[in-house]
């Protein structure tokens, strides 16, 4: 049995859609992260850094931290998403998100959508790099698939949640058309959908 540790944030959902992908039954334990449960000395000793999500693999007896390296470990353990020939690629989109994608566009909600008016450098920086981010994955998917080839990996289900927040983004998703196209499909996918919902059944992924 998988517990989950977790919020209903993008870094949350990328384990839900995960776990709902591969089938395996899991039990959800919710982190009140506006109550800075995350701080909890209990959840402290599962996350150094206070972060969501955490899981524990009972059946192991393991527990794990950071959203990347719980979709590794959960790719290796199901066989799903992280094929040995194409781990490179994926490596490397994988950590563009965690490094790159999740971060910044982190900040852009921040500035934008938490403390509008309270920095307008914070503001337009966020904002400018959050459209070249877009810009970049629209490149790289107008010759690829997916973002490590030709296969749903792990790097997109990373990938999905953050750009599932484009409402909030103010960037306009529908101007990049292999974005959308990449963003539409993967939000059709049954275990996407469930993924999404697994803190609110009313809850749909955002219409492109």
């Amino acid at each position: 049995m998988i517990e989950l540790l977790t919020a209903d944030t993008p870094n949350g959902k990328k384990i839900s859609i995960m776990l709902e992908e591969i089938g395996y039954e899991y039990k959800l334990t919710k982190i009140d992260i506006s109550n800075d449960e995350q701080f909890d000395p209990k959840f402290i000793k599962l996350s150094p850094f206070s972060k969501i999500p955490v899981i524990m693999d009972h059946e192991n007896n393991e527990s794990i931290f950071e959203s990347g390296a719980i979709l590794m470990y959960l790719g290796e353990k199901s066989g799903k998403f992280y094929d040995q020939p194409d781990r490179l690629e994926i490596n490397q989109w994988l950590m563009a998100q965690m490094g790159t994608i999740g971060p910044m566009i982190g900040q852009h909600h921040q500035f934008h959508h938490y403390n509008p008016g309270k920095s307008e450098f914070g503001e337009e920086r966020y904002f400018k790099i959050t459209k070249r981010i877009y810009q970049e994955l629209d490149n790289r998917l107008n010759v690829s698939d997916f973002l490590a080839g030709e296969k749903y990996t792990i790097a997109d289900i990373a990938t999905w949640p953050w750009i599932a927040r484009h409402e909030w983004h103010d960037v306009g998703l529908k101007n990049f058309k292999n974005l959308s196209r990449w963003y539409s499909e993967i939000s059709t996918r049954e275990a996407v959908i469930k993924g999404y919902q697994f803190m609110n059944k009313k809850d749909l992924p955002p219409q492109p």
